[in-house]
């Protein structure tokens, strides 16, 4: 399958999940324009709080379209844009890439930083919702499922049915960890 963006996502406030758009605009170093995460500093107001100096490494999040699959199959119907992605795909295996992995949408390119570290907020929104994302490995390793942040290398547009290109950085390369 050729990897895709299935929908894309935006909102101006700081709410839990985001609109469904028809296209979102990439703002080099900045992220998603519009949107209340858009920033170079971090916009997360956890993060503004501990400390509003810090970078941003989470300007894009993105979520595989499989974790809604599955997500159905558990019991929890969650649709594309409400667990607060700005971008959903299909046919990539997003918490594989190796940190610094780039992905290109057209002219856009998001460079992946890290995970996304599931909080309460996913249990708020649907009660046991948290457990199906957030797992302990055989070794006891914990196990993030809820997507990946980025930030933006090159500007440009972003719309569903767009394919997208990986390009791994060179060797040797790093596991994604929650950012």
């Amino acid at each position: 399958m050729v990897p895709r963006v299935a929908a894309v996502h935006s909102h101006t406030s700081h709410t839990f999940s985001k609109l469904t758009r028809e296209s979102i605009t990439l703002l080099e170093g900045l992220g998603v324009e519009g949107d209340a995460h858009c920033g170079a500093t971090v916009q997360h107001l956890s993060r503004v709080a501990a400390d509003p100096s810090q970078p941003n490494l989470r300007q894009v999040h993105l979520i595989h379209g499989e974790l809604f699959d599955q997500l159905r199959a558990s019991g929890h119907g969650v649709e594309p844009g409400e667990l607060g992605e700005n971008i959903t795909t299909r046919g990539i295996d997003l918490l594989a890439l190796p940190v610094g992995a780039r992905l290109r949408f057209g002219d856009a390119v998001v460079t992946i930083t890290g995970l996304r570290n599931p909080c309460q907020q996913i249990n708020d929104f649907q009660s046991g919702l948290l457990k199906q994302v957030i797992k302990t490995d055989d070794e006891g390793q914990v196990v993030r499922l809820a997507g990946v942040m980025g930030i933006v290398s090159r500007g440009g547009t972003v719309a569903a049915g767009e394919t997208i290109d990986v390009e791994l950085p060179p060797t040797p390369h790093f596991p994604l960890t929650r950012v």
